[in-house]
């Protein structure tokens, strides 16, 4: 697992200005970089075709929002809670989402290129048309989420819960599902093929094949 974290040099060297608007200064600039975004609380935000380069988002509340074609690179979340935003068409480059609220987001057609999700709700997230290149779900819950025609790429899902998740022409070759939650995941035989699993979740998946147990 060789996943780029944010580049905390960058963190290091500049200092982070305090942005205590974000929703002026988000509708002012196309670029917002060199920030941190603090105890921020908003509702239905809308913004497309804006960068976020080298900021935080820590203990900020977005919800309801569209923030669709963004880009967001270098850019660390802590505390935060997006339930129920649309991320359509943006990309996430070395970026990390630590113990946040993602439920219900949309994600569909994005970019996650070294992203780590650790200790984040994501239920009911819908990743469909997605490209996830070293992608880490790390002890993160991903219940009802949906992957459609997906690419993963050294994706990894470390003790993380995809109960009932809904898997359509995604491949899952070589992905560790072992220490996860699959109960009740929906996947055909095809893309479940060549995953990772261990011997209780091999019972659970023998239904794809048409046989049953007989008790």
């Amino acid at each position: 697992m060789n996943i780029q974290k944010p580049q905390k040099i960058f963190f290091e060297i500049n200092s982070l200005d305090k942005i205590d608007n974000l929703e002026n200064k988000i509708y002012g600039d196309d670029s917002i970089e060199n920030s941190i975004i603090e105890n921020e609380n908003i509702e239905e935000l809308e913004a497309y075709d804006k960068d976020f380069k080298v900021a935080k988002f820590c203990r900020t509340n977005i919800l309801n929002s569209k923030l669709e074609k963004i880009t967001f690179m270098d850019v660390i979340f802590n505390n935060c809670n997006f339930s129920n935003t649309s991320f359509q068409g943006s990309s996430f480059i070395r970026c990390e989402f630590n113990n946040c609220k993602l439920s219900g987001c949309n994600f569909t057609d994005s970019i996650q290129n070294n992203v780590v999700f650790k200790e984040t709700n994501a239920s009911y997230c819908n990743f469909s048309l997605s490209r996830l290149n070293n992608v880490l779900f790390d002890n993160s819950i991903l219940r009802n989420s949906y992957f459609e025609d997906d690419v993963l790429k050294n994706t990894y899902f470390n003790k993380s819960d995809l109960s009932l998740a809904q898997i359509f022409k995604t491949k899952l070759k070589d992905i560790d599902l072992s220490n996860s939650i699959i109960d009740g995941i929906i996947v055909s035989l095809d893309d479940i093929k060549g995953a990772i699993i261990n011997e209780y979740q091999a019972i659970d998946l023998i239904g794809l094949i048409g046989v049953k147990i007989k008790e």
